[in-house]
């Protein structure tokens, strides 16, 4: 019986040790990550050019909108013996003068009430004549920009009535444009002013320009793939002098700002308009400057190494490895790789190493990449196989990402926005890119910073302001 059981068990202890021989548990200890501290990095501000043109039409629509119906009204005739309204008969045209003026033409009726007499003797004797008028009244304005507005400074030219003022005198009719235009005097300082406070108050540009800014700075996703959305902060505002261009109003704009590339969910805006500060200069080059924050957190990083392993084994012989899940961090200025195996060893198994960019092949890989030193102590004395440098490099391989087709796809998806794109009604953007250029990496205790430059143009217009 004795010898029965001794049999029984080594038996048993044969089995066990076979088991272990072919899949072993390996139990390292994990090089904790650095201790979280807020994401701060180095973001070089970008310049982006947006030349603003404004069609002339869009300024005759919008002074249309604001100046309607009786624009002036004198009630009082005591002081000067006129009395007079005067209302817009038709729409305003608004062109050009000689390309350097805006030229205003008001069709207009008038009602004017001219009394002709006298007082004596403390009796009037006083006869009041009423003229129905229609004419044209051409104005022309100076323009600037002031404060995000445009600003005019008007002067009515001319008058023209299509027919000239009568009275009957004696049973004749007699031609009264003299009695009458004094009465323009009156009114004239009125029109101007009205052309140019409607103006104004319709080309305020600061609601349409910051409206059209919040639009483009909202994050929008640049790749689903990699769940990347590219964020815009603007910063300042530049602008040089409004001028006049054929049928348009020009006005070269440029912006200052911050942008980045976030991976994981939509980040929220930080466009805060009362932040932005406009400033006047007399030159804006022509070509921008993008300096692109490519962030990618630890946390969305491993998800994407972990696709990257998906389906792949690592050894030699009947001796394999399949990595279920990968998760990176940050230690003392490496990247510390956690590797989930299952098959001969199971556990995890963590690797350190210097992420580094390679601009030929644009691939991100990890220089001096080795496994953690207690990870490579356990793996000599259990599973020595997989220790070997052979193994480690094919790994390492597969630790190697390559962003070209995220640079290709980022550049693709920044030119749907550069191709008539309309943040909002009236307003599209167009332009241009050249290729996307890598610059470096930081890291942080948080995540993995790329730092990206592009080179190109941007042109907004506005068609059909509302």
């Amino acid at each position: 019986m004795h010898i029965f059981f001794r049999i029984l068990l080594g038996i048993l202890f044969g089995i066990f040790a076979s088991g272990c021989s072919s899949t072993n548990k390996i139990a390292t200890l994990k090089p904790e990550p650095d201790d979280a501290t807020p994401l701060v990095y180095e973001n070089t501000p970008s310049y982006i050019n947006l030349p603003i043109s404004i069609k002339l039409k869009d300024i005759e629509n919008q002074t249309n909108s604001v100046l309607n119906g009786l624009i002036y009204e004198d009630n009082t005739i005591e002081d000067d013996d006129i009395e007079m309204k005067v209302w817009k008969q038709a729409p305003i045209t608004v062109v050009t003068d000689k390309g350097e003026k805006i030229k205003t033409i008001l069709p207009l009726k008038a009602v004017i009430k001219y009394r002709i007499g006298t007082k004596k003797m403390g009796i009037e004797m006083y006869d009041i004549r009423e003229f129905n008028l229609d004419g044209i009244v051409t104005l022309l304005s100076d323009v600037s920009l002031t404060n995000w507005k445009l600003n005019t400074k008007t002067e009515l030219k001319s008058l023209e009535w299509n027919e000239s003022p009568t009275m009957m005198v004696f049973g004749k009719n007699v031609p009264v444009t003299y009695l009458i235009n004094p009465g323009v005097k009156l009114f004239k300082s009125k029109i101007e002013k009205k052309i140019d406070e409607a103006i104004a108050k319709s080309m305020d540009f600061k609601p349409n320009v910051l409206a059209a800014l919040e639009k483009i700075c909202t994050p929008f996703l640049m790749n689903d793939t990699y769940e990347s959305w590219l964020r815009i902060v603007p910063v300042e505002i530049y602008s040089t002098t409004a001028k006049l261009k054929n049928d348009k109003f020009v006005l070269d704009m440029g912006m200052k700002c911050n942008m980045e590339t976030l991976i994981g969910k939509q980040p929220d805006s930080k466009f805060n308009a009362g932040k932005i500060i406009l400033k006047s200069v007399t030159k804006i080059p022509q070509e921008i400057t993008a300096n692109i924050v490519a962030v990618s957190t630890y946390q969305e990083a491993s998800k994407i190494m972990t696709r990257n392993f998906a389906g792949q084994e690592f050894g030699s012989g009947s001796k394999k490895v399949r990595v279920l899940n990968v998760a990176i961090w940050h230690k003392k200025g490496k990247m510390i790789i956690a590797l989930d195996v299952l098959g001969t060893v199971n556990g995890t198994i963590y690797l350190a190493g210097f992420p580094q960019y390679n601009d030929k092949t644009k691939e991100i890989y990890f220089d001096q990449l080795d496994y953690a030193l207690d990870t490579k102590n356990k793996l000599m004395r259990t599973a020595n196989w997989l220790a070997q440098g052979l193994i480690l490099r094919k790994i390492e391989q597969s630790c190697r990402y390559s962003i070209k087709a995220n640079l290709e796809e980022g550049q693709k998806s920044m030119m749907t926005y550069l191709k008539n794109y309309s943040p909002m009604q009236g307003v599209f953007v167009n332009g241009k890119m050249e290729d996307i250029q890598f610059q470096r990496i930081q890291l942080t205790n948080q995540a993995v910073i790329a730092f990206i430059k592009v080179n190109g143009n941007v042109n907004v217009s506005v068609n059909g302001l509302k």
